[in-house]
């Protein structure tokens, strides 16, 4: 309660006058003590995903009508992506947005494609960066870096050669990575080609490849110029896969309505400006 006080700049006694006319008006203590503090209820809970878009919109038109001053913003940015993202692209946003704005704060939620566009319409995340598509009539999309897929192994194990045949390709085990981050675009060639492969490890995340590959025979299937980048991680080998699939999109995704909001423009520009930089690789 004091802390809301606090945000809201009034005193924790109107908070909780507050609090007890909303309990009252609703008819549910919406927030309840317990040994981590005070937590919300099923309907507090229910109504803050409701309200929530309508207080991010709020937010915004505030926004609009004033200049973003970056020097002296203490603003926090929410961006989700997925971990090929935090390795790839975050450490020159974050960069940038500190060469930009010393004080301005950025949190990174971990990508769920399923839920990209809800957390935009929501406020959850201020964009999202990923390389599929995400629908709606609602979503601005900026195409920041462009990719395509291939093999990556140990280079130990690897056959000999700069190619991989469809039969060798068959033959390994493999490692895939959860499709809900985003990186199903292979799988979905496969499936359309009638491509069976063994897969043997299944992760939740990019980031572990590296060492999972040194260690043993799994051929796993990655953006090009993340494969570059494990390969000076791990003795490495990269090959192009033994079929044909599309080049990659990577975009930035942001709401309409966040068009014309001075701030929420500003984080933009600084991400694509630093995802343009020569020494940055793809997400």
């Amino acid at each position: 309660m004091t802390l809301a006080a606090e945000q809201l700049f009034v005193t924790q006694p109107s908070v909780s006058y507050a609090l007890s006319r909303l309990r009252d008006l609703l008819n549910d203590r919406l927030f309840v003590r317990t040994k981590e503090g005070m937590e919300p209820t099923a309907v507090a809970t229910q109504l803050y995903q409701v309200l929530r878009q309508s207080l991010t919109q709020i937010e915004n038109t505030i926004d609009s009508a004033r200049s973003f001053e970056a020097l002296i913003s203490e603003k926090r940015f929410t961006v989700a992506m997925t971990d090929l993202g935090e390795m790839a692209l975050l450490p020159h946003i974050f960069r940038e947005l500190q060469l930009q704005a010393p004080n301005v704060e950025l949190e990174v939620v971990p990508l769920e494609i399923d839920k990209a566009y809800e957390w935009m319409v929501t406020g959850k995340v201020d964009a999202v960066i990923c390389s599929r598509p995400i629908a709606g009539s609602d979503i601005e999309r900026r195409v920041i870096l462009e990719e395509r897929y291939v093999c990556v192994m140990n280079a130990q194990s690897a056959p000999q050669g700069d190619e991989l045949t469809m039969q060798q390709f068959l033959e390994r085990k493999h490692a895939v990575v959860s499709r809900s981050l985003g990186h199903g675009l292979a799988e979905e060639v496969m499936a359309e080609l009638g491509v069976r492969r063994k897969v043997s490890l299944v992760l939740p995340h990019f980031s572990v490849l590296p060492s999972v590959l040194r260690e043993t025979d799994l051929l796993a299937i990655v953006p090009g110029k993340i494969a570059q980048a494990f390969s000076a991680m791990a003795p490495l080998k990269i090959c192009p896969l033994p079929f044909q699939v599309p080049g990659v999109e990577v975009a930035l995704y942001w709401l309409a309505r966040n068009e014309h909001s001075h701030s929420q423009r500003w984080f933009r520009e600084r991400v694509i400006a630093a995802v343009a930089q020569p020494d940055s690789i793809t997400g």
